[in-house]
């Protein structure tokens, strides 16, 4: 039988081919993720390589792998824990300096091809890297698999994609972002389109306003090298919340294949703008001493590694409208932000009021609102029913229900997509520079001080006054 991973090129994945091999990301998500998909039989047949700069040893590569891999042993099926030692009798690294001309091509021809190459470096380092290869230097089945941020504006997102694109097809580059794991793509378009309830429902005409939160409790947690340059609207609102907006606002798709989907979310997308002058529709904010989770948190300026001068929010506030017959009128906030006093991974669906409450009803006549959670995935619909005691008292009610959640980390459902060919979950290279538009003029006000940087305390709800254009959350 063969096991191999088909791609869209006819060809197999044979080889994953790690860039970054000693850093953070490749240890704390990407060999995790791909040992747990190994352990349940679903990556049979691939090998593994590392490769990185000066500094880490063939010797270091083995001992992380080998501590994933027997980690990954206790939960493995009989086939699963067969392949995960056969990756540790044959994972290989190479000490290389990707962005010297010629080096990586010469790796990659040693290894067993096709080959899945995955950029787990700083952006600039991946792109040098891409800059330096020469067009037919890779075969074309390569794959490529590169790290958000795809560029840092949209010009540099344009430019990135046409250097990836000289080098192997669009179907073969795969643009990740882990936040679009299959579950939570499927779960949304799964409720979205399956059903009647809630299909015309999704319309200007039923919904008031949608808001996208992504609340961490968390501060900078010794990550200030790459947040500080990016802050929350960058980090998080320029490419995963608006990922999401873009699936809970698409048409239907005819099929769920790559093509159909990418285009309704890259069609929607291309509506999306934001709504006024960055000083009417965005706000900013970064976080002061405070405590979170129980511990003390330093002023962000205070973190090390941070350029007080910067001005780098940690609280960012968009409202978007998407300009189509379908949501003409909608306000979408979408909002992120870090050292908060609760964490909320939703997204919040506010219907409009019904057109007429018989006379007579009392209480408070709240909206209807559907909220869908991230992680864990969960499901909670705000109804209005007649209340205890006096039945013309209207009482609030929550129906709530737990959606499937993968069995694979979300690095695991990254790079099960990538070996398998599939790019419908990657990003397109369209789409990429679209989330840029929306942004640029947001970041260009925004450097220009259009836009006061408030203050809120760690472990607060963020600045004063901002609670009124946010849903609260339910308890």
């Amino acid at each position: 039988m063969n096991h191999e991973f088909s791609t869209p090129t006819g060809t197999h994945v044979r080889t994953l081919l790690i860039l970054g091999a000693s850093g953070d990301l490749t240890g704390r998500l990407l060999l995790p993720g791909l040992t747990r998909l190994i352990a349940a039989g679903r990556a049979p047949g691939i090998a593994l390589a590392g490769a990185g700069a000066p500094g880490y040893s063939p010797e270091q590569w083995l001992a992380r792998v080998t501590e994933v891999c027997s980690a990954a042993e206790a939960e493995a099926t009989d086939a699963g824990r067969a392949e995960l030692q056969k990756i540790r009798a044959t994972t290989s690294y190479s000490d290389i300096d990707v962005t010297v001309p010629g080096e990586l091509s010469k790796l990659v021809a040693t290894l067993q091809g096709p080959v899945a190459l995955y950029f787990a470096l700083p952006p600039a380092v991946s792109q040098k890297a891409c800059e330096v290869l020469e067009p037919g230097e890779l075969p074309e089945s390569t794959l490529l698999v590169m790290e958000k941020p795809f560029g840092s504006d949209e010009r540099s997102a344009q430019e990135l994609n046409r250097t990836l694109i000289r080098l192997v097809p669009e179907e073969n580059i795969h643009r990740v972002d882990h936040f679009l794991g299959k579950g939570t793509v499927f779960n949304i378009m799964g409720l979205r389109f399956a059903n009647r309830l809630l299909e015309p429902l999704f319309t200007a005409e039923h919904v008031e306003k949608i808001e996208i939160i992504y609340d961490e409790e968390l501060a900078l947690e010794g990550r200030a090298g790459y947040y500080d340059r990016a802050g929350a609207l960058r980090d998080m609102i320029q490419s995963h919340l608006l990922q999401v907006l873009g699936l809970l606002t698409m048409n239907a798709p005819a099929t769920l294949k790559e093509r159909d989907v990418r285009d309704h979310l890259g069609s929607v997308l291309r509506a999306a703008a934001i709504a006024g002058t960055p000083a009417e529709s965005t706000r900013r904010a970064r976080y002061t001493a405070g405590t979170s989770k129980g511990r003390p948190v330093p002023d962000y300026a205070s973190e090390q590694g941070v350029n007080r001068d910067a001005n780098t929010e940690t609280l960012a506030e968009v409202t978007l409208n998407i300009n189509n017959s379908r949501w003409a009128g909608v306000p979408f906030v979408l909002r992120a932000g870090k050292a908060l006093g609760r964490m909320r991974k939703e997204a919040i669906i506010t219907f409009r009021p019904v057109s007429h409450l018989p006379t007579g009803f009392k209480g408070t006549d709240e909206p209807t609102r559907l909220r869908i959670g991230f992680g864990p995935d969960t499901l909670e619909l705000d109804l209005d029913v007649n209340g205890p005691g006096d039945l013309y008292t209207l009482d609030r009610v929550t129906l709530a229900a737990e959606l499937n959640s993968p069995d694979l980390l979300p690095y695991g459902e990254v790079l099960l997509g990538v070996l398998s060919g599939d790019p419908t979950l990657s990003v397109r290279g369209d789409t990429a520079e679209e989330c840029w538009r929306i942004v640029d003029p947001i970041l260009a006000a925004w450097a220009n001080n259009e836009v006061p940087i408030e203050e809120y305390a760690a472990g607060g709800n963020g600045p004063l006054g901002w609670e009124t254009n946010c849903t609260l959350p339910t308890s």
